[in-house]
């Protein structure tokens, strides 16, 4: 067996696991804040959907590096440990960025101001993520 498919592995895997958790975050803190705003009798921002959907790109990014492992003429190891540390990255991302958007989801809930500074702040997480497969495809290159 090549190495390098547990690589490819490991770069989907921890992407979308890293998804998982970010949405599950993101979604739950959206529903609270929706509640929050049906009790008091105000407006809930539909809004918040892209607050519990943003951490799903990580997955996209993994899927997309998980191709670019599979397309490099590389060392095997090499291919295994971007991999894995560039899964990881990309995860780690989503899982921040989904616990970013669940605060914000809670403070747009309690305030009904902010959201284009949430989305800023979202968007900053996501540039990690990012620049991780950026990174990740010059090494593998």
């Amino acid at each position: 067996m090549n190495i390098a498919f547990l690589g490819m592995a490991a770069a989907l895997g921890l992407s979308a696991a890293g998804s998982a958790f970010g949405t599950g975050f993101a979604g739950m803190s959206s529903v609270g804040a929706w509640k929050k705003c049906y009790a008091s009798g105000k407006q809930a921002p539909f809004i918040m959907i892209a607050f519990a959907g943003a951490p799903l790109t990580q997955t996209i990014y993994g899927f997309l590096l998980m191709n670019f492992i599979k397309s490099a003429n590389c060392d095997p190891s090499l291919a295994l440990w971007v991999g894995v540390f560039g899964g990881l990255a990309i995860g780690m991302s989503a899982l921040f960025q989904g616990r970013c958007a669940a605060a914000a989801a809670d403070a747009l809930g309690a305030t009904g101001k902010g959201t284009a500074n949430y989305f800023i702040v979202i968007g900053v997480i996501e540039t990690v993520a990012l620049f991780t497969l950026v990174f990740s495809l010059l090494l593998l290159g």
